[in-house]
């Protein structure tokens, strides 16, 4: 039915191309290229209602980095950039609780009578601020920032610092002490094991110490990254890291304080595979995709991941992601694992062995900074902009999916849109389409079109335009709907090939195929005899690159070889046509060529100067009153194929030499090269009378030996064309 409904849609728009291109959304890779909201990606790529995603409270800050839940169920967060913490009640009614004179609060832990340890970044302290708001400096080491904190059984806290990568040990009365040296620039994350023991996350470089009780470290985990942003132990003591920012040569750990995330770039086109126990986002370059769309960078590295280190030692990467930088985990009840990201917002769900990921939602910020435990919901700090989100374990009851934006690569016509979905009663699935000229749709965009009504095919009424994009949105109450696939077709304006260029090889150079069976096949030529194989097998050639093959020489031959490009991406066929120089009409050699090479047999024409003309079309792949042709006409070359005439005039003797006197002339071309050989013994060269050998026409005065009487004397004259031409005679006394 779809193939149909595609047939009538693009009917009226077959004038335009015979080639239409198609967009097809089916897997979880396709759809992870687009933007959700309250929408979830299963493995299988399929879109569902996701959990209800519920703001709590905006903080009015640009940035939320760490969150600590309060036993009577409020929230402190910890801010940037103006360094304050801010109290959040059950009803989501928040207060700054201590406005410190930092930039950036990024470690927050409890301390007792329900007073907060509050660290601060860049002068690197820690407050002890109690329960209604009033401060103490709890602890002041010499380092610049305070990433984590974390409170053992005996109440003392453990700081985690930069920039020498320290981590210290502080009494409950404030003491402390240096506990373990990572020798890494950033100490950033900190947990506590199932043997209570320190577990340790650095930054430059990206690793995991287990520290014991008395301060020395056991390296368990080293990254490809540049820093662990937080780490994370299950009841059974598995331990999750979450690493990102991949090492570069020379390359330093982002400086959280003075560098804020970034902002968001151009969307890439990730493609997900699944390995054993390891999920891994990929990017595919946009020209590889049949989506068409954009952006990308080809061959860079993960922007994070995910790793797995059982007790025993053992580890593995069971996520990564070119697009999505981890910014932690948290362990689910059941035992799954979320992972919130940036730098759009994503938090997916790992599950499974071997593990699956699922696109769970995505939060309205670009970064989602940690993920907190609060009165049996997740809940979900944010940055750009700073929000408290939390997930609802109900299901939203409308969701939106945004494509990414799909590149025709020039004003296109659009087909149908299409799609699969099942929806049960009281749901719905509506799909709709705008396009534009900019690769990030703006006000210059044309309003969204639809929704539309056949799932199994509705002309798109967006205007014509080189970029589409396409929404749809899910609604249902009691059961959630399921988009599985969505295709788009379109068919772009038809653009005339081109010939970008012409290599005319010199005369006689010709190109074994590279693949020839049995006897020597010469490529571009049709008349391949196997007299004229035999004659080139044997022929002196040099190496030729591996699409021609071997080259050699063969006498009256002409290769040419041209490029032609089509931007449509058609078939294109090409049609060879000649002109003696100074004439006005073309004569056909070749017609429907689909190779860009092709050998002439030059002895066909008269000798002159010629020009040849490489038509290409694309005819095959439009129909002929849209079909269109680029040509081009090559340099001026030779065409030569008759030996220079060798004449041998009066022979006399000159005491003891004997001259023999001798004339050159081609008609055609310059003379290049005169030999002369007794007795077929070595070719010697001979010289003009006039010294220089540059003419059609030219005179010698030969001078041997006298032993040379009754010797044969040959004279050999090559033209510029290599067309060799001979005269001989018996060397005697005038009158003998």
């Amino acid at each position: 039915m779809f193939g149909a409904a595609l047939a009538v849609g693009l009917l009226a728009v077959s004038t335009l191309s015979a080639a239409p291109g198609f967009w097809q959304a089916a897997t979880q890779a396709d759809f992870l290229r687009g933007d959700v909201d309250q929408l979830s990606i299963d493995e299988h790529g399929r879109l569902t209602l996701g959990p209800e995603v519920t703001r709590i409270h905006d903080a009015a800050v640009p940035f939320v980095w760490t969150a600590l839940p309060a036993a009577d169920g409020s929230v402190f967060l910890g801010t940037g950039n103006d360094g304050k913490v801010i109290r959040v009640d059950r009803s989501g009614q928040g207060a700054v609780f201590y406005d410190s004179t930092e930039m950036e609060v990024h470690a927050l832990a409890v301390a007792p009578g329900g007073a907060v340890y509050v660290g601060t970044s860049p002068d690197g302290r820690v407050y002890k601020v109690d329960a209604k708001g009033q401060a103490t400096t709890f602890f002041d080491p010499e380092d610049k920032y305070i990433w984590s904190m974390s409170v053992d059984r005996q109440g003392n806290v453990f700081v985690a610092t930069g920039d020498k990568g320290t981590v210290y040990k502080v009494s409950p009365e404030g003491k402390g002490e240096k506990f373990f040296s990572t020798k890494a620039m950033h100490a950033i994350s900190l947990a506590v094991d199932a043997n209570n023991q320190l577990l340790v996350g650095t930054g430059t470089p990206g690793r995991v110490f287990r520290v014991d009780g008395a301060g020395k470290g056991f390296l368990l985990l080293d990254t490809t990254y540049q820093e662990v942003r937080a780490i994370r132990v299950d009841p059974k003591g598995t331990i999750y890291a979450a690493a990102q920012s991949a090492r570069s040569s020379g390359g330093a750990s982002e400086d959280r304080s003075e560098a804020p995330p970034p902002p968001p770039v151009a969307p890439t086109i990730p493609n997900v595979s699944t390995e054993i126990t390891s999920i891994t986002v990929v990017d595919v370059p946009a020209g590889a995709q049949s989506s068409g769309a954009s952006g990308g960078v080809a061959g860079r590295g993960p922007t994070g991941a995910v790793y797995r280190v059982l007790p025993d030692g053992l580890w593995d990467e069971v996520w990564a992601s070119r697009d999505d930088a981890p910014y932690d985990v948290a362990i689910e009840p059941d035992g799954a694992l979320l992972v919130a990201t940036g730098a759009k917002g994503k938090l997916f769900r790992l599950s499974g062995d071997p593990v699956r990921a699922v696109l769970l939602t995505r939060v309205p910020a670009q970064q989602a900074t940690m993920l907190a435990r609060v009165n049996d919901r997740t809940h979900v700090v944010t940055a750009n902009p700073g929000f408290l989100m939390a997930l609802s374990p109900a299901r939203a009851t409308r969701g939106t999916y945004e494509s990414d934006v799909k590149d025709a690569r020039f004003v296109s016509t659009w087909g149908v849109l299409a799609w699969k979905a099942t929806v049960p009663a009281g749901a719905k699935v509506e799909v709709f389409s705008r396009a534009g000229n900019t690769r990030t749709p703006d006000e210059a965009w044309s309003e969204w079109a639809g929704p539309y009504a056949n799932a199994e095919g509705s002309p798109i009424t967006s205007p014509k335009a080189r970029y589409l994009q396409w929404r749809a949105v899910l609604t249902g109450t009691a059961a959630s709907p399921v988009l599985t696939s969505v295709n788009a077709a379109f068919l772009p304006r038809n653009i005339r090939p081109q010939v970008t260029s012409i290599t005319v090889h010199p005369p006689g150079v010709v190109f074994q195929k590279p693949f020839s069976s049995g006897e020597t096949e010469i490529a571009g030529l049709e008349d391949d005899t196997p007299d004229r194989r035999a004659g080139a097998a044997g022929a002196p050639g040099s190496g030729g690159g591996p699409q021609l093959g071997r080259r050699t020489y063969q006498k009256g031959l002409q290769t040419f070889v041209w490029k032609a490009d089509d931007d449509n991406g058609d078939e294109l066929t090409h049609d060879v046509f000649y002109r003696r120089e100074g004439e006005t009409s073309w004569h056909e050699l070749k017609r429907d060529l689909r190779d860009t090479l092709f050998v002439w047999d030059t002895s066909s024409v008269p000798n002159g100067t010629y020009v040849l003309k490489v038509q290409a079309s694309d005819g095959k792949a439009n129909p002929a009153e849209t079909a269109l042709a680029g040509e081009l006409e090559s340099s001026s070359f030779d065409i030569d194929n008759i030996a220079p005439t060798v004449t041998i005039g009066a022979i006399r003797r000159d005491g003891a030499r004997f001259v023999i006197a001798a004339g050159v002339r081609d008609g055609d071309s310059a003379v290049l090269r005169v030999e002369y050989s007794l007795d077929a013994q070595r070719w010697q060269p001979a010289f003009p009378r006039d010294g220089i050998l540059d003419g059609r026409q030219e005179s010698f005065e030969i001078r041997v030996d006298a032993d040379a009487g009754g010797r044969t004397i040959v004279l050999r004259a090559t033209d510029a064309l290599g067309n060799v031409g001979t005269g001989q005679a018996v060397v005697r006394e005038p009158g003998r």
